[in-house]
């Protein structure tokens, strides 16, 4: 079911216990949901989120804000569940390949299930991950590959996926200063490699083999232009990976942290951006963000849910006004929800998603890319936005239970 203006009035707090007539109350509720019946009728299928995999922390990482908002002990379980197969008794990780930092991002929840429980098997396999970093390869200027098998290459996708781990680490078990010194570095030389002029945009992704030609001869990035390693665009799940990240490192990082201000400059000239960039007749974003006028071009729910979140975040941490932004983030969740439709079966279906998009080499390439139904990155992104916004109607579920 589309969303309807019944979804904005919830928002702007005209009804705190409005009932859709043919819509769940709470998308994020109804996406949880699904996501568990899915998990339970079909543990061996993709919808069960049963590979170890970026997507799946992600999608877990929702589930905990969910429980942490509702109290609904379930949605904890169902994060155990997902993760305990993948940790033995003695805390040592099984069928995991840290040879990505696509293949980090599982690990924030580890942690997270340590600061809940202090099972010191949790502490263990976060440990195994931490001691990952000391050997995953660098560009001469100290920036993670993306992955071995991607020599010189930096995506706003690995920023993410590595640094919301480290953060975490710093945070609840240990090396705190190496690990908020070197989430700080990763984003700030993000920054200053895919910078999209003196825009607060950023490409895709960057690669430093231009400086690396003597040492990688004959390896060719189809993508990246030749003199400056840019990607083509401004994908808007990428810029998304990004300013996520950006959120949760100012909440992390302490406030004298040296390189916090240029964190924080980072994000506010993004928030700047976005908020010119949403587009006034739907509240979503584009696929590729700042070319809305350009055939082809359609609205992404991904990056939508992540921009919506973020701005959220923004606000919650006093950095955004709300006054300001707190339009932008209504119109921004009326577009994500506007993708999602409750099927036959009772179970809520995100339309005209894209699913693992890697670094594409023009703007045909982004737009045309394949739409499909519930992208993986979709259906976790769609949870973190639907969350935070209906945090409150969340609260007042717990409440009433209590």
């Amino acid at each position: 079911m589309k969303c309807t203006s019944l979804f904005l009035a919830l928002l702007l707090g005209f009804s705190p216990v409005l009932q859709a007539l043919d819509s769940p109350r709470l998308w994020s509720i109804s996406m949880a949901e699904t996501l568990m019946k899915r998990a339970a009728t079909n543990p061996h299928d993709s919808d069960g989120l049963t590979p170890w995999s970026y997507w799946k922390g992600f999608t877990l990482d929702g589930f905990e804000m969910l429980w942490r908002a509702t109290g609904d002990q379930r949605y904890f379980n169902f994060i155990r569940q997902e993760i305990d197969p993948y940790i033995d008794d003695n805390g040592n990780l099984v069928h995991v390949n840290l040879d990505s930092l696509d293949n980090v991002m599982a690990a924030n929840i580890v942690v997270g299930l340590y600061e809940q429980t202090h099972d010191q098997r949790y502490r263990s396999a976060s440990m195994e991950i931490r001691k990952a970093f000391d050997r995953f390869p660098r560009n001469p200027d100290g920036g993670f590959w993306h992955s071995p098998r991607l020599p010189g290459e930096m995506w706003s996708d690995g920023v993410f996926m590595g640094q919301m781990f480290l953060l975490r680490y710093g945070k609840s078990i240990g090396d705190r200063k190496y690990c908020f010194d070197e989430a700080a570095k990763q984003i700030i030389l993000y920054s200053k490699h895919a910078r999209k002029g003196q825009s607060g945009l950023y490409y895709h992704a960057w690669t430093a083999k231009p400086a690396l030609a003597k040492v990688l001869p004959d390896r060719k990035v189809l993508w990246a232009d030749p003199e400056t390693g840019l990607s083509s665009e401004v994908w808007s799940e990428g810029l998304g990976w990004y300013a996520l990240v950006l959120t949760e490192a100012l909440a992390d990082l302490p406030p004298d942290h040296p390189q916090r201000a240029q964190v924080l400059e980072i994000y506010e000239r993004l928030a700047v951006d976005l908020k010119k960039l949403q587009d006034p007749a739907t509240g979503g974003w584009f696929q590729v963000v700042d070319k809305g006028d350009q055939a082809g071009n359609f609205i992404d729910p991904s990056g939508s849910a992540m921009f919506t979140y973020a701005i959220q975040r923004g606000i919650d941490l006093g950095i955004l006004s709300g006054a300001e932004y707190r339009p932008v983030v209504i119109r921004g969740y009326a577009a994500v929800v506007s993708h999602a439709v409750i099927n036959a079966k009772g179970l809520l279906d995100l339309e005209g998603t894209c699913n693992g998009i890697c670094v594409q080499a023009s703007y045909r390439d982004y737009v045309n890319y394949p739409q499909t139904i519930n992208a993986k990155e979709s259906v976790a992104a769609f949870l973190w936005a639907t969350t935070i916004v209906e945090r409150d109607q969340l609260r007042n579920i717990q409440r009433t239970k209590h």
